[in-house]
């Protein structure tokens, strides 16, 4: 596969990790939100599934304020990872730690028959 063949799958990849996300509830980190800071996300009275589903928080304990509020937007960062399993190929064979490094991705050299030049995952940080 040719580089503008990667650049596209990659693009593709993106755009449906993208789409897959919408209509998701938010992870309980999104929604530790303060009370006075919350934004509205739905209709008044609307449910707490129904406002799930539209990637909404719900949180009815507290009166007087939006029970259907906007999460936080997701914290994430780029790590390698620690699974040799899961190592996508960001390389090609006898690519150096520096080449390698310089294309922004990881390496390590071990252990044989995985990639040893690999891209970085993009996961969720803790609260």
């Amino acid at each position: 596969m040719d580089v503008k063949g990667i650049c596209l799958f990659f693009v593709i990849l993106a755009v449906a990790l993208i789409d897959s996300t919408e209509g998701k509830p938010p992870s309980k980190c999104q929604c530790k939100i303060a009370a006075r800071e919350r934004r509205n996300c739905g209709p008044p009275g609307i449910s707490a599934a129904d406002c799930r589903k539209a990637g909404c928080c719900f949180n009815a304990s507290v009166p007087g304020i939006p029970w259907c509020f906007t999460a936080k937007p997701k914290k994430v960062k780029k790590v390698c990872p620690a699974d040799p399993r899961i190592r996508v190929n960001c390389g090609y064979p006898g690519i150096t730690a520096k080449e390698c490094l310089s294309r922004r991705c990881c390496f390590r050299a071990h252990p044989a028959g995985v990639p040893w030049c690999f891209y970085r995952r993009t996961v969720e940080e803790g609260c």
